[in-house]
């Protein structure tokens, strides 16, 4: 008996399966062994789940704590502005509700274009073919009932006359729905009246569709459950002999709570139905995967099997061909966050689960050569990071100013380049010793300013090559050295030029005062200070190699600490005092009246001089690693070549290519 307590749109799933009921129900009465001369009944209620209440349950469903959406912060606007999934960054929803409320929530979904998703469904819905008209749903996989056949169920379900439709209201609203006709022609409303000719069996619903009994099989089998139970609690003997107590009055408890139904034990068209000592029955669950065909028809294929009865290990089998989501064999993954790379860290995200989280580059000197670190670990000062060469730790290579660089090979060819110009030109000078243009001006100093300027040459090489203690020590010191000597000595020319022109005044004695020896004397003077400064360094704290493991990440730079830097600015300083003494004197000397005046050349030298040792400064403190020897060295020959090139070139021209002007007469002669 049907007993309707609402009228609403009936569920042709839920239609079918209270017909399994009946179904079973009138094959236990017309079966004479496991109840002879008992009949079961039964009653079917509308559980009228309406709309209003439906769309409740979905927003309690979606603003539920427990919505695996994998979104922490969902809100009850999920279905009346952007659902949770559009904005979620998940790529896999597991969706634990029935099959009402999901039905709701894929027509709105259907609304709205989001992106792919990976569903996971309980068993209330994935199995339910009402649902695969949603082309989204396409690669959804969950476990869901075993699939089975009954005998005869499909003709019972087509077996469904007009008479008996007419005398059912819940038959009657299926019958109106699926024809689109009305019985009662009072509420027809422009519809046609059915007139029972209708074919039930040209329907395609959910009512008729039987290629996948799953639920509908659990219901059928349940009742036959009920049925052995009472079978046990009424009956004695099995088959043609039972007798069976009609006369005992039987309550539902007799059967449901003692120990009737756990003693069940059947088999019904092929399948096994017992109870375990808490009353559940055997688990035995299909994985079904939603796949497309080639017709671009949803269709739920059977994946994989849970069967609890079988041996430990053997329980859960699966078939590898499962399609995901946009037909992609590759499974899927949906974290908060993706893994961290090589040469980075996790660091959580303030208020959210520990699933999510940021990935920060490792600080300089730590790594992490594996992915998902929590932290970096530090790296040898030997040794260095390097996340372009396969994630992988390398040892530091050594780099220096060889004789092999470019800029070695380079500055070292200008060195000896400037000390063959030196030597060339000391020649010269030797071979034209008794001009009047060598011996102007103390012939002496400028053979000794030749020579040092050959040592400041030479001195230059003394930074190429890989440092050593001694070769530390000595280039800074013979550079100091020898350019105070070249100072001294242009210091000295340039006092003889003022003096000589003094002495030519009338009464005037003063080169007495200055002559060869006094000149000899202000030479060594002045270089025995640098000299003394220079051993004061060395005593105290000479320069020493060292090994520069933090200005490259990549590279060892070997270099020259300077021991003591007060040392170091105190032979620059020096060297900065003498050159500007000099060069004030040369400046003072310049318009002497001499036809040649070598004052003007040496302030020409001079000025080249001090310029470069004031740019020198700067680009010494900012040049990083083998640079600042490079800097150094290309200060000692840019000065080197001034001085000579401004000291001596024009009397070597003079004496090569205008000897008419190497005379006495030229010399004396006032311009």
């Amino acid at each position: 008996m049907i007993i309707p307590s609402c009228l609403s749109h009936i569920n042709a799933d839920e239609l079918q399966l209270s017909h399994a009921m009946v179904f079973a129900i009138e094959e236990i009465n017309n079966n004479t062994e496991l109840l002879p001369g008992i009949r079961l009944g039964y009653q079917i209620y509308d559980s009228c789940a309406s709309v209003s209440m439906t769309v409740h349950l979905a927003f309690q469903f979606l603003n539920s704590l427990d919505l695996v959406c994998l979104k922490y912060a969902c809100t009850s606007a999920v279905l009346i502005g952007l659902p949770c999934l559009l904005l979620s960054k998940a790529v896999v929803v597991v969706a634990f509700a029935s099959s009402g409320d999901m039905k709701i929530l894929f027509e709105e979904l259907s609304r709205e274009p989001f992106p792919p998703r990976q569903w996971i469904g309980s068993e209330s819905w994935v199995t339910n073919p009402g649902l695969r008209k949603y082309s989204f749903l396409a690669g959804t996989i969950g476990f869901g009932i075993q699939k089975s056949v009954i005998p005869g169920f499909r003709n019972f379900l087509l077996n469904l006359s007009f008479a008996q439709v007419a005398v059912s209201p819940l038959l009657t609203e299926f019958w109106e729905d699926s024809f689109n006709c009305t019985i009662k022609e009072s509420n027809s409303a422009g519809k046609k009246v059915c007139n029972g000719t209708e074919d039930i069996k040209t329907l395609q619903t959910p009512y008729t569709d039987t290629s996948q009994l799953r639920i509908s099989n659990m219901v059928y089998k349940a009742v036959y459950a009920i049925a052995h139970a009472i079978h046990n609690a009424l009956c004695q003997g099995r088959n043609v002999t039972a007798q069976c107590d009609k006369l005992t009055k039987l309550q539902s408890k007799q059967v449901s709570k003692n120990e009737s139904l756990k003693k069940v034990n059947f088999s019904r068209n092929g399948y096994d139905v017992s109870f375990d000592t808490n009353g559940d029955p055997v688990a035995i669950y299909e994985l079904v995967n939603w796949q497309k065909t080639m017709a671009g028809i949803t269709d739920i294929v059977t994946v994989g099997l849970y069967d609890a009865s079988l041996p430990e290990g053997q329980e859960f089998q699966i078939n590898k061909n499962i399609i995901w989501m946009e037909g992609s064999t590759k499974v899927p993954v949906s974290v908060c966050s993706g893994s961290c790379p090589p040469g980075t860290r996790k660091v959580l995200q303030k208020g959210k689960p520990i699933c999510c989280y940021d990935c920060t580059a490792c600080p300089e000197g730590e790594i992490s050569n594996t992915t998902g670190k929590v932290k970096c670990l530090s790296v040898h000062v030997k040794c260095f990071y390097d996340a372009n060469l396969q994630h992988r730790i390398h040892y530091k290579n050594k780099f220096f100013l060889s004789f092999q660089d470019i800029l070695g090979i380079i500055l070292a060819t200008f060195s000896v380049l400037g000390a063959c110009l030196t030597i060339i030109t000391t020649a010269i000078f030797l071979r034209h010793r008794t001009s009047p243009i060598v011996r102007a001006n103390n012939s002496e100093l400028s053979f000794l300013l030749l020579i040092s300027l050959t040592l400041c040459f030479l001195c230059s090489i003394t930074f190429i090559g890989a440092p050593s203690e001694w070769s530390c020590m000595l280039r800074h010191t013979a550079f100091g050295i020898t350019f105070v000597l070249c100072i001294s000595c242009v210091l000295g020319k340039t006092i003889v030029v003022l003096m000589a022109f003094k002495a030519r005044l009338p009464g005037s004695n003063v080169m007495k005062w200055f002559g060869p020896p006094q000149q000899r004397m202000t030479v060594m003077s002045f270089t025995f200070i640098q000299v003394l400064i220079c051993t004061i360094w060395l005593v105290l704290s000479p320069p020493f190699p060292i090994k520069n493991l933090t200005a490259y990440k990549e590279k060892i730079i070997l270099e020259c600490a300077l021991g003591s830097a007060v040392g170091f600015w105190a032979v620059l300083g020096y060297i900065g005092l003498l050159a500007a003494f000099c060069f004030v004197l040369a400046v003072l000397a310049r318009k002497l009246p001499d036809n040649f005046n070598e004052a003007k050349l040496i302030t020409f030298s001079m000025l080249i001089f001090c310029a470069v040792w004031i740019t020198f400064i700067p680009a010494y403190v900012s040049s990083p690693g083998k640079f600042t020897v490079v800097v150094e060295i290309f200060a000692i020959l840019a000065s080197s070549f001034g001085l000579i090139m401004c000291i001596f070139a024009p009397k070597c021209f003079i004496i090569l290519f205008k000897p008419e002007k190497n005379t006495k007469k030229h010399v004396l002669s006032k311009n």
